[in-house]
């Protein structure tokens, strides 16, 4: 069974967005508060790197073209992919405590997101 990626005390976090500056953004972010960083412009892609790394945290935005958040949620879970993994929304929709719900999310930030929050719940999250 796959073991959570981490090297040393750091966590891995896995950031699926369509937006290249978000994902960017994010990467700086979490990386310089210590996270292994790995990401994603899809859903399609996201499977992908959850078939080489089992990530502490997937940070997912929901609307995105060719695998949605919605359809990548319902693929990772039916592949067996989850592991539990807790996902924290990030996302511009409206209603979206909402869709976060719909997909099983534990946290939602939306977007435009307060950095200090971000890590708060990133860190929440990844305490375990």
């Amino acid at each position: 069974m796959w073991e959570r990626d981490s090297v040393g005390s750091k966590k891995s976090i896995l950031v699926v967005d369509d937006d290249g500056a978000t994902r960017d953004t994010l990467r700086l972010i979490l990386e310089s508060e210590g996270y292994d960083v790995v990401h994603a412009a899809d859903g399609s892609s996201a499977l992908e790197q959850l078939g080489r790394h089992r990530p502490s945290l997937i940070l997912l935005d929901l609307m995105m073209p060719w695998m949605n958040g919605f359809s990548f949620v319902e693929q990772m879970r039916r592949r067996g992919l989850d592991w539990r993994t807790p996902v924290l929304v990030l996302t511009g929709a409206s209603q979206p405590w909402l869709k976060a719900e719909w997909v099983g999310a534990e946290a939602y930030l939306e977007k435009p997101f307060e950095v200090s929050k971000l890590l708060e719940e990133v860190g929440r999250l990844t305490a375990a």
